[in-house]
This record gives C-alpha cells, sequence and structure tokens, in this order.
C-alpha cells in the first residue's frame, strides 16, 4: 500500500473545520506511523536482487581467483533493529522464508559488521544494512567480505595484526610515498614502470626499517584484508583497464579517506599490488602465506633489485612524487595527532577504569577507519564497537585494547558512574553483565574490574 501523498493530505485538511482537520491529521500521522513500524528495516526484494548480482559474479568466476567458489552462504543485517535477510535458510530454523529469501532477527550478542561470522550452525559472510546504492562498489563489498569467509580454504588465515606503527609521522609519511609510485606505475610502461615499482618498493622498505615489528604485522594484515579487497576490485570490474583507473584513483583518494592508517591500509595496498602484479599475466596467488611480502613478489617479477634503505637515497626518490608536500603535510598534522593521543590516554588509561578480561569467547566487531594506536601495546577504537564474552556484552562508542604480542589480553572502558546498578553504565558505553558476574573494585583507586562472583 502506498503512503498518502503528501501535498494531496495538505489540501485535504484545509477544506475542513479546524477539529475536523485536526482529528483527520492526527489520524493520518498515526496511519503512517503504524505503517513504518510494520515496514521491514530491509527490503527483501531489493536482498533478493543484490543476492543474485553476487551470485552471477561469483559463476563468472567459477573458482578462478581462488580455486575455491566464493559464492556461499549470506545475510544482510541492519544493524539497528538487527533484522536480517538471508540467502538461505538455517538448520536451527531461526530464519523463515519469504517472497525468495529468508527472514530473522539476529541475537543481541551477534556483532553486526562487514564480515565472516558463525550464527545459527551456518559459516555466513555478513554484511550490513544499508549497502551502497551504486552496484560497482556494492560488488566489491559483498566479494570482499566473501573472501574472508573463504579464506582459511586457501591457506590465508585472517589475522588483526595491528600496525600503529603507520599513524606516526615517520609512518605515515614513507606509506603515502609507497602509495604515489605505486600509483604512477599504474600510467607507466615498460622501463618507466620499472622505476616506479623499485620506487615504490625501496619506501616500502625504509619505512620498515624504522619500525622493528613492521613487515610482519603489514604482511600479515595485507594478506588479509589487502587480498579481500583486492578480491572485491578484481571481480567488481569489467577489464584491467578499469581495474587500473579504479585502483588508481583509490590510491591517490587514501590519504584523505580515513584519518588513522594502522588497521585500514591493506585497504590500500592490496589492490594495487594485486593489479600491478596481474599486469604481468603471472599466477602469482598461488602459493600466498600470512607472510607473504607482496612487495617483494613485485619486485621479483620485474626483476629489480632493491638496495638496502637509506634515509638519504629515501628522499631523493621522494623528489620524483613531490614528497616535501607530503612531508609538510602530515608534519603540520603532527600536533593534532598528539593531542588526540594525550586526550585518550587522559581518558582510557591515566584516569579510572573498568577493565574487561578476554576469554574464550571473546568476540567484537569494529570500524576499520576509527583506530588510534596509542602506541605498540595499546589501540583505541573510537567508532561504535561491541564486545562480548562470558561475563556479558558490550557497547561503546570507544574501548581501548591492550595486546601482548600481538594477542588481546584485555579491554578497558572509563570506570562505570555507579558499579552496583545494571546495567552497568560509563562514560560512551553500557554493559549487559551475566548474572553471575560483577565489577569490582581492583587496582588503582577508582579503578573496577569484571570478575566472576564466587560459588557459594
Amino acid at each position: 500500500m502506498k503512503k498518502p501523498h503528501s501535498l494531496a493530505r495538505v489540501l485535504l485538511v484545509r477544506t475542513l473545520p479546524f477539529p475536523a482537520s485536526l482529528l483527520l491529521a492526527l489520524a493520518l500521522s498515526t496511519f503512517t506511523a503504524h505503517l513504518q513500524a510494520q515496514t521491514p528495516a530491509i527490503d527483501a526484494r531489493k536482498a533478493k536482487q543484490y543476492f543474485e548480482e553476487a551470485k552471477a559474479l561469483s559463476e563468472k568466476d567459477n573458482g578462478a581467483l581462488w580455486r575455491v567458489p566464493l559464492w556461499g552462504p549470506l545475510l544482510f543485517v541492519d544493524p539497528e533493529t538487527r533484522y536480517t535477510v538471508a540467502n538461505q535458510a538455517d538448520p536451527e530454523g531461526k530464519l523463515k522464508p519469504l517472497d525468495g529469501v529468508f527472514t530473522g532477527t539476529a541475537p543481541a550478542e551477534l556483532g553486526v559488521a562487514n564480515t565472516a561470522t558463525n550464527w545459527a550452525r551456518v559459516h555466513w559472510t555478513m554484511v550490513g544494512w544499508p549497502l551502497p546504492q551504486y552496484k560497482q562498489p556494492r560488488l566489491r563489498l559483498i566479494m570482499h567480505e566473501c573472501f574472508h569467509r573463504v579464506q582459511e580454504q586457501i591457506g590465508l588465515n585472517a589475522t588483526d595484526a595491528q600496525n600503529g606503527h603507520l599513524d606516526s609521522l615517520g609512518g605515515r609519511i614513507w606509506l603515502q610515498m609507497e602509495w604515489r609510485a605505486l600509483e604512477r606505475a599504474f600510467w607507466q610502461q615498460g622501463e618507466e614502470r620499472k622505476r616506479d615499482v623499485a620506487d615504490a618498493v625501496y619506501f616500502r622498505n625504509y619505512r620498515r626499517s624504522l619500525f622493528p615489528a613492521a613487515k610482519a604485522n603489514e604482511d600479515a594484515l595485507e594478506m588479509n584484508e589487502g587480498m579481500a579487497e583486492y578480491t572485491g576490485f578484481k571481480l567488481s570490474t569489467s577489464s584491467p583497464e578499469e581495474y587500473a583507473v579504479a585502483v588508481a584513483a583509490w590510491l591517490r583518494a587514501a590519504p584523505t579517506r580515513t584519518p588513522s592508517y594502522s588497521r585500514s591500509f591493506a585497504y590500500t595496498s592490496g589492490p594495487a599490488y594485486g593489479g600491478l602484479l596481474d599486469a604481468l599475466g603471472k599466477n602469482w596467488r598461488t602459493g600466498l602465506t600470512p607472510k607473504t611480502d607482496l612487495g617483494q613478489l613485485l619486485a621479483s617479477a620485474h626483476e629489480v633489485q632493491i638496495p638496502a634503505p637509506d634515509k638519504a637515497e629515501a628522499m631523493r626518490r621522494a623528489e620524483r612524487y613531490d614528497g616535501s608536500e607530503v612531508i609538510a603535510i602530515e608534519t603540520a598534522k603532527e600536533e593534532k595527532h598528539q593531542t588526540r593521543i594525550a586526550a585518550a590516554r587522559k581518558t582510557f588509561v591515566d584516569g579510572p577504569v573498568l577493565v574487561l578480561p578476554v576469554g574464550e569467547e571473546f568476540n567484537y566487531t569494529f570500524d576499520p577507519n576509527a583506530v588510534l594506536a596509542l602506541d605498540d601495546k595499546l589501540t583505541l577504537y573510537e567508532g561504535d564497537i561491541q564486545v562480548s564474552d562470558s561475563w556479558g556484552l558490550l557497547k561503546a562508542s570507544g574501548a581501548l585494547f591492550s595486546r601482548e604480542s600481538g594477542k588481546i589480553l584485555r579491554v578497558q572502558v572509563p570506570a562505570p558512574t555507579d558499579a552496583s546498578k545494571t546495567p552497568l553504565t560509563g562514560k560512551g558505553w553500557t554493559l549487559e553483565l551475566q548474572p553471575d558476574w560483577r565489577a569490582v573494585p581492583e587496582g588503582r583507586s577508582g579503578d573496577f574490574a569484571v570478575r566472576q562472583k564466587s560459588s557459594p
């Protein structure tokens, strides 16, 4: 049923006496609100269309890209209502058939994110609703997430390697120099392209020489998110020429697309290296592991030798790509960056905090573009984040993760305003604790920790 046309409603109301017009306006308003309440958060017809588009794209690839089909269980979830539309049923019967799709409600503990996830005894590709309106970015997103569902089958197990050094001044400068050289390479051929490739890998190696753990962490994330984003670009573009144009534009926009590179850089680097490797016509994707170095692969494929990293040589090469511009812009940003870090430390480290332990049921969702590295061990997720474990469910607009040797040990948020209340609340967060858990004073004065109640 169509909603009443707004103009017709106004004209009708004006022709009636005041009391009648008021009653009719209220009735129409109530009716409209009722219709809106009855309208599902996800349009089943549109969801079905998106499923069919993604399935057709996967069938066109026919497993050629990664030796496995990307199409499989796929669900769209509206984060506000948790209304869910899937392309198939589940063994537990949580999803019911409706107009060629299957619908239901995702449980509160299932974090809504663009990812691969297990729910109702199915390993799903999950995508948050709404999806991009335009077809190419929409299919790029879906194929990216479909990669995550199958990546373990091709030996690229998911990893959440942190790269906080890429938000430092040196990290930001030399990552952007690498990207500038890669972009230039897409527009060149022959010896000119080889020179740009050599410069990109030189900038990459020089940056990594500044930070001891950079190589391992960058490689791991590029083999995870980088290859996922490469998959999205590869399958959603119709030709090598379109791919080159799309990725070159992606590279150029990268410095302004996100304020943080620590968790998002691989979304840019992966498609860039993947496209330049594809241009050589070699099957470089066979035998990839989480330790594969894309820069080394590209340099070897072009048969270029990369000298040992040296600052003077890096600066000399940077002149070809307006390196002084990058240095000036990023140096000017550094003061604001340090101010953000100081403010985050004051709230999430130095002030009173609530500490949440990490157990076997630990799970979390986050925005990779809203990440602030305080140092090599402390990472602040600034956007909306959901964390769950055996102790319950945390929903926050910011949470600090503490790591040791890449492993998450604990999560902390500002201390609760009242530790006796249910649910627990604090600045920017709400925590629903399980009945056998509670917040108790622990550590410094004003600090709390979540602990399981002792058995009677």
